[in-house]
């Protein structure tokens, strides 16, 4: 019997999307100030993940400390709350381990590149089939409003009050130098491009970085007087530009203005195949 339009199922909202993913429980309501990001960070992953077709059974996810750091909490993956920077350890732990699960990493500019530098580079180096998603406020926003790696020159924090003197890193830059294979920058006041961006990562052979430019308005808005969660995301749309029309600008043009899109893609062996190879080779002997 043909199935009548009264009888089709209704098409998913996206907001049942992201509920279908949400861990039951007591862990809700989230940590995160009113306006900030982070949140619509969650949100874009888990409909890029979705739309993957992706079992939860087969998703890992990871963070270490910080307020993006929480979002696998509220999430209904397989998790790991780890310590300050050690992310990407325990997440090489678990793919070496389980090279068939989809281990997905959630890191902060801070968590990630200062006392997690050193693995974010051999993480990159390896190549291991890793996507790590690094929320960049350019701040730490959970711990008092230090300065961070990300932070820029000149910028006010709690830990530069008289502004910045050192200079900060382009995470994008760091990953594609180590040899991560797939490195891509999206920002929150761009959801629809932000989506397709973690989901070419989630689904690339490699380790994928995407890095995400969000507003922490509580303390890098308010300490350099660029205002609430909206005028911060006005500022981002604004000073965005796409890496198609940046390879036509000066640095002088360049200067300030964040470059959005996939940076760096190449094909290359991946950690995991080629440790099998090696096991491989010694059962053969």
């Amino acid at each position: 019997m043909a199935t009548t339009a009264i009888e089709k199922k209704a098409p998913k909202q996206k907001s049942d999307v992201v509920l279908h993913y949400l861990r039951p429980g007591k862990k809700l309501p989230h940590v995160w100030c009113s306006g900030c990001g982070i949140g619509v960070v969650m949100g874009t992953y888990i409909r890029a993940l979705d739309k993957i077709g992706w079992d939860r059974d087969s998703v890992s996810m990871v963070s270490g400390i910080g307020c993006s750091s929480r979002m696998p909490v509220y999430m209904d993956f397989h998790s790991l709350h780890t310590t300050h920077g050690r992310a990407l350890p325990f997440a090489t732990g678990i793919k070496f381990n389980r090279p068939d699960m989809n281990v997905v990493v959630i890191t902060g500019d801070g968590d990630a590149l200062a006392i997690g530098g050193n693995h974010f580079i051999h993480a990159c180096r390896r190549n291991i089939n890793i996507t790590a998603i690094l929320i960049n406020n350019n701040i730490y926003g959970m711990t008092g409003g230090q300065g961070s790696p990300t932070t820029p020159g000149n910028a006010f924090s709690t830990t530069t009050p008289y502004g910045n003197s050192e200079k900060h890193f382009d995470p994008c830059s760091l990953a594609a130098a180590a040899g991560a294979t797939y490195v891509a920058r999206g920002s929150v006041h761009a959801v629809p491009q932000l989506e397709k961006l973690i989901k070419a990562g989630l689904e690339h052979v490699g380790f994928s970085l995407i890095e995400v430019i969000t507003n922490c308005h509580t303390y890098y808005g308010r300490l350099n007087h660029q205002g609430d969660a909206v005028s911060m995301l006005r500022r981002f749309k604004e000073n965005s530009v796409s890496v198609a029309k940046s390879k036509n600008m000066t640095p002088e043009e360049l200067e300030d203005k964040i470059v959005l899109g996939v940076i760096h893609e190449v094909e290359k062996t991946e950690f995991c195949n080629e440790y099998q190879k090696v096991v491989d080779s010694l059962k053969r002997k």
